[in-house]
């Protein structure tokens, strides 16, 4: 029998768990790793000589100047080309002009939309729990910011269409967090504040449980805030200390890449030191926890704005708060979780369950409830609430609301319109999300026509508009002149999205080369193989050239360069074998390094000494 999963598609890593024997985990990958990178790499620039990886293949060969690893491109999601022009560059990404409807990455004849890419990572993640299960994943939940607005929530459904996933259901992160936690069995009245920030979101939301119901009361956030804004900010001090001009692309990838690495030692460590290579040169920069805390406060300040607004909607103070969950691999920064327990009175927060991972487990617990026959508890009622109003264009360019934000969903409501002209037969109905009082200011969702209604006075027919927010914060609406029933309705479909009919031809595409897509894969993680097996050797000559013997030196060169040039074609079977024959080539040179470092490691210990340090008596 299939097995639900659940998915969390993060800014900068992804998830996947399952329920197995009761309880929620993590399904790892061969590698033992429970994080995949949210990366999708490209070589070539043409169909015809390309080649692509997905997660850490695909990041592990960022540096290299033969292609482009798209990173972080969850921001890009929904969003208008117009949006994200200065942020597309800030990731050193090439936009494709033209297109006011959809965002469109560009490499050399390549374009690819950020839906596209995420569905590849929901692809990767949908195999890794089919190999950890040994069958066919069944339904996926997948989470998504709660403030993640209509469009948003449609593109990450089009990307697990794209991907030929069965979405039971999109999950608001943070309530994700509450079911992981278990907080449902927590005394009535409790009240939970779920702070997540992540890579490149961030979510506060009020939770309150009443008689087994589980009740969003508010949500706040900003989906352009997040660890992702830390590595950029100290990459740009990285920059200027170094006097480093204008980047390329992938220098400023490899430098915001170095601050990653650099931000995650010092969850630990008070000082590390960053190391650069540019112009041929390594450079060293030391930067202190210190530093890097008063370098990120302003961002992490603006958190506080989200968790006023949270805590004002639910008409709640922070001293109401019963309990705070940390969720969010950016929430193990030092700094964030200082601030956060300032945030609400000195309360500490949870940490119990690794903030990575929390969003994952609980997706998985949902998915399994949903199974039907889940040995979790059943009476688990979760009530979600829309973070932003929905409502209509009205006369003048104002917007009239239908929904309003922080209604508990699912939802339905109407309001009945009359025209404004003598005989109009038809009426465009212009569907936008926002808090904002005037159309501009907002965001449009779509547009539909209501035609064939009778020629009448103006003032006369009665138009009922009606929206319906389903479970996963999906919108559709419908509009009805009551006195002859002619209707029209739409799923809304964002002004910012792929048409059906892209998504669909992207799916006859994906079947028609699926063969080929699994190649090129295949070629590039020969590739990343390859280079390891190469870069491990060619230090190894440089450390101990004294160890060759005879002609080793020769021979080892000549494989060597047998393989460089094969890693610049396509064959990926002589790049295995290459690779294989490299490492059988060298192996009494790698055993005699061996035997070498044991002897060092023996040299003036005598056989008790040893025998105590190999637990022999």
């Amino acid at each position: 029998m299939s097995k639900n999963i659940g998915i969390d598609l993060g800014t900068t890593h992804s998830l996947v768990a399952a329920v197995l024997d009761g309880k929620a985990r993590v399904l790892l990958d061969e590698h033992g790793e429970a994080l995949v990178p949210s990366a999708v790499r490209f070589e070539g620039g043409s169909e015809d000589d390309g080649a692509f990886a997905v997660g850490r293949p695909a990041l592990s060969r960022a540096h290299l100047a033969n292609g482009v690893t798209f990173t972080s491109f969850k921001r890009f999601m929904g969003r208008a080309p117009s949006e994200v022009a200065e942020e597309a560059k800030a990731f050193g990404y090439e936009l494709v002009e033209g297109d006011d409807r959809v965002i469109r990455f560009r490499h050399g004849e390549l374009e690819f939309t950020p839906v596209e890419l995420s569905a590849m990572i929901l692809r990767e993640l949908w195999q890794q729990a089919g190999e950890v299960l040994l069958t066919r994943p069944g339904g996926v939940v997948i989470t998504v910011p709660a403030y993640f607005d209509d469009a948003q929530r449609q593109a990450t459904r089009d990307a697990a269409r794209l991907a030929n996933l069965e979405v039971l259901r999109l999950l608001n992160e943070p309530t994700a967090a509450a079911i992981a936690y278990g907080l449902q069995q927590g005394a009535d009245g409790q009240r939970v504040a779920v702070y997540d920030l992540g890579g490149g979101t961030f979510d506060i939301s009020i939770l309150e449980l009443s008689e087994g119901v589980f009740q969003v009361l508010s949500t706040a956030g900003d989906t352009q805030l997040g660890g992702d804004d830390f590595d950029q900010a100290l990459a740009r001090v990285l920059q200027a200390s170094l006097g480093l001009g204008e980047l390329s692309g992938i220098e400023w990838r490899m430098l915001v890449r170095a601050a990653e690495a650099a931000k995650r030692r010092l969850t630990d460590a008070d000082q590390t030191t960053i190391e650069i290579e540019h112009g041929g040169a390594v450079h060293q920069v030391p930067i202190s926890r210190a530093q890097f805390d008063q370098l990120v406060a302003p961002i992490v300040e603006r958190t506080a704005d989200s968790v006023k607004r949270a805590l004002s909607d639910a008409e709640l103070s922070a001293a109401d708060i019963d309990e705070v969950v940390l969720v969010g691999g950016s929430t193990r920064v030092p700094y964030v979780r200082a601030f956060v327990q300032q945030l609400f009175g000195g309360k500490a927060p949870h940490v119990d369950i690794d903030p990575d991972q929390v969003v994952a487990i609980g997706a998985s617990m949902q998915a399994d409830i949903l199974s039907g026959a889940s040995q979790l508890t059943d009476d688990l009622l979760l009530l979600d609430i829309l973070p932003l109003s929905l409502g209509i264009e009205t006369m003048g360019g104002v917007v009239e609301r239908i929904i309003p934000r922080v209604s508990t969903i699912p939802a339905t409501a109407s309001q009945t319109f009359t025209t404004h002209v003598d005989g109009q037969t038809a009426v465009d109905i212009h569907v936008v999300q926002g808090e904002r009082e005037m159309v501009r200011d907002n965001r449009s969702l779509g547009r539909f026509r209501l035609t064939g209604i009778p020629a009448m006075p103006a003032g006369i027919p009665r138009i009922k508009v009606e929206f319906t927010v389903d479970a996963d914060g999906i919108l559709s609406v419908s509009a009805t002149e009551k006195s002859t029933g002619v209707a029209a309705r739409i799923k809304v479909e964002p002004s910012y999205g792929l048409s059906d009919d892209e998504i669909e031809q992207m799916l006859e595409d994906a079947i028609d080369h699926a063969e080929d897509d699994f190649d090129e894969r295949l070629l590039i993680e020969a590739r990343v193989e390859a280079e390891g097996v190469k870069k491990a050797l060619e230090r190894a000559i440089a450390d101990d050239a004294g160890l060759l013997e005879g002609d080793e030196g020769d021979r080892f060169q000549a494989v060597l360069a047998e393989l460089s040039a094969a890693m610049d074609g396509k064959d990926r079977q002589r790049i295995s074998a290459l690779t294989k024959k490299l490492d059988e080539t060298s192996a009494a040179f790698a055993q005699r390094r061996i035997e070498r470092d044991l002897a060092l490691a023996l040299e003036g210990r005598d056989a008790d000494d040893v025998g105590k340090a190999l637990g022999i008596d």
